[in-house]
């Protein structure tokens, strides 16, 4: 049985979740500082180990974050230990791209951290201002 395209609209406080099996690409973007961050991504989990059980599929996650908290950072690198996990032991190739506004320093930081500390190779992207990638 075929795994069915994921995705949530974006909205204040929650961001837009795409992730799309024909193409391999996930996709993270907008803003995340909901109260039930948590209960939010219990159903992205899900999606994904679904997704991965799968052997040796090349798959892409691109982040581009305005804004998150606390809580959403933590989801965000169990994410991205996902699929490093399912790079080592299934044979997925990986590719993680870290999208961030040129002038925003902090989230630059954020994404070299998120490749520091998973040991993961994470592409940080600047854009500039309202020429988003996606």
């Amino acid at each position: 049985m075929a795994i069915e395209r994921f995705h949530i609209e974006g909205e204040e406080f929650i961001p837009e979740i795409d992730f799309n099996p024909e193409t391999n690409i996930l996709k993270v973007s907008g803003e995340s500082y909901h109260e039930y961050t948590g209960e939010f991504f219990e159903p992205i989990f899900s999606w994904i180990e679904q997704y991965l059980k799968e052997p040796n599929k090349g798959v892409q996650l691109k982040f581009r974050m305005d804004y998150f908290n606390t809580a959403s950072s933590k989801c965000f690198y169990d994410i991205i230990e996902l699929l490093n996990n399912y790079h080592q032991n299934r044979g997925g190739s990986i590719e993680i791209f870290w999208y961030y506004e040129e002038d925003d320093l902090d989230m630059l930081e954020a994404g070299q951290d998120y490749a520091e500390d998973s040991g993961v190779n994470i592409q940080c992207i600047p854009y500039k201002k309202r020429n988003h990638p996606f």
